[in-house]
């Protein structure tokens, strides 16, 4: 048991080292792309989301819903 424990306090800095070399690349590519993609939706995109909302809403009623594209549905 003391052995195990001597082993992991020896390897635990290497392998926390070798995590933060092999992540930092993958992090900055992500917040950088995050950055761009994960922004707030301006007030124009707000008022064209409820007017699609709306328009899918009146075309489930009559069931006219079915003709939707899914691009225009999502």
């Amino acid at each position: 048991m003391a052995q195990f424990v001597h082993n992991l306090g020896e390897k635990t800095p290497a392998v926390v080292k070798a995590a933060v070399t092999y992540s930092k690349p993958r992090l900055a590519t992500f917040w950088y792309y995050a950055m761009v993609e994960l922004v707030p939706l301006t007030p124009a995109e707000i008022l064209g989301a409820i007017q699609s909302l709306k328009k899918i809403v009146s075309s489930a009623q009559p069931g006219s819903f079915k003709q939707l594209t899914v691009k225009e549905a999502v």
